[in-house]
């Protein structure tokens, strides 16, 4: 039967049926990352701990550990008002909070941070400066969030809600 095929159609089942053995044969990946890295603050130089005060302008140590079972990605951060006493906080601890009030110059701060290539733990030593103004008026005192995103290499990440303070001294 195959000696009355066209020459094309034989070439196409060859083709087909070596393709097919080499997928087959290939092994799986067994290793597919599935665990979300993590942040640690327990530790005692940890900053900012959940109910911390943060100074408009000056400078503060951000410091927290990353792992991750395979490799780091990369971090980011949000600082924002929290005048409305909304919840996204990951802390079990409550802080006080202030009154309900409306922002006027709230501040905010997002940004993105890169972590080395190959990393499965990473100790952040990044210095934040906070302005204490932004140009013009002074930032509004009071309740806020800072919020940070650990996303590991294959894009799993989870996140740290600390409620702050952000005060001038």
């Amino acid at each position: 039967m195959i000696s009355k095929m066209k020459p094309e159609m034989v070439k196409y089942i060859i083709v087909l049926a070596v393709s097919l053995f080499v997928f087959s044969a290939c092994s799986s990946d067994d290793s597919v990352d599935d665990i979300k890295p993590t942040i640690d603050i327990n530790f005692e130089e940890a900053f900012p701990k959940n109910c911390a005060t943060i100074y408009f302008g000056e400078s503060f140590d951000l410091k927290m550990l990353f792992s991750d079972n395979v490799e780091l990605g990369s971090f980011s951060i949000d600082i924002h008002n929290n005048f409305d006493h909304h919840s996204h906080s990951t802390e079990i601890d409550e802080c006080n909070l202030g009154v309900v009030k409306t922002p006027v110059n709230p501040f905010v701060f997002i940004n993105d941070y890169a972590i080395p290539q190959g990393s499965k733990s990473y100790e952040t030593n990044l210095s934040i400066m906070i302005p204490a103004t932004d140009g013009n008026d002074s930032y509004d005192e009071g309740d806020y969030h800072f919020y940070i995103r650990l996303t590991d290499k294959e894009g799993w990440s989870t996140q740290k809600g600390l409620s702050i303070k952000m005060k001038r001294r």
